[in-house]
């Protein structure tokens, strides 16, 4: 079954109602200017809070962009936060060096990395980097290409890119980018990713999600 991660949670609320409606994983985007970013006291509260009651079954990840190993370390083990998304130009070297840097320095050693590829007509390199680059992450984000926004645009892209590149990623892959309730089941159905990724599509007003078109979302790509 399809894996839901929620992404762009930025109160307790929204993060409860997530869990118990069957998310899999829930996202707090840590980049600062950006309309979702969070501070990582608030993170901790809510990790700490009801949410986590559902360890184990609910995983919280922490997107970055282009930051500092160590800072991006300190704000993981401070928030209690189980996995990591790089969304920025991180190289394959910087990936596997931050699971190395949070073992050494807080002996986390079962730290997921998610990184993020954006996609145009084409699946568009992270800096000089392919996906066929990246040995040491566990998945892949694809989201749509924006020339001025890193996410949470709204905006789809030709799936038929991904369904095209299959043999070459050899790592379970997240469809991110223009999802809603409406058309996730279409999209889990036509090309079967490991999981999929909403922010923008299930929410009422930019950071506060919308909970009837969140249980929605997670019912439909569930039961496609």
């Amino acid at each position: 079954m399809v894996k839901v991660k929620i992404c762009g949670i930025t109160n307790a609320e929204d993060a409860v109602v997530a869990c118990q409606c069957g998310a899999d994983l829930i996202g707090f985007v840590f980049v600062a200017g950006t309309s979702r970013c969070v501070d990582k006291k608030i993170v901790k509260e809510i990790i700490s809070g009801e949410p986590g009651k559902f360890k184990g079954k609910v995983i919280s990840v922490g997107l970055f962009k282009d930051e500092t190993i160590e800072r991006a370390g300190e704000i993981v083990h401070y928030s209690g936060i189980g996995s990591v998304q790089f969304h920025g130009a991180e190289s394959p070297e910087y990936c596997g060096d931050f699971k190395k840097f949070m073992m050494k320095e807080y002996g986390i050693g079962e730290i997921k990395v998610i990184k993020a590829f954006k996609v145009k007509k084409e699946i568009l390199p992270s800096g000089v980097y392919r996906p066929e680059d990246y040995d040491t992450v566990d998945y892949f984000v694809f989201d749509t290409f924006h020339p001025f926004r890193d996410g949470g645009t709204g905006i789809g892209f030709d799936h038929e890119v991904l369904k095209a590149n299959r043999e070459k990623l050899k790592k379970p892959f997240f469809i991110a980018g223009g999802l809603n309730a409406e058309n996730v089941k279409e999209v889990v159905r036509n090309v079967r990713p490991f999981g999929v990724d909403v922010s923008s599509g299930i929410e009422k007003n930019v950071g506060m999600k919308d909970k009837k078109l969140l249980k929605e979302f997670i019912l439909n790509a569930k039961n496609a």
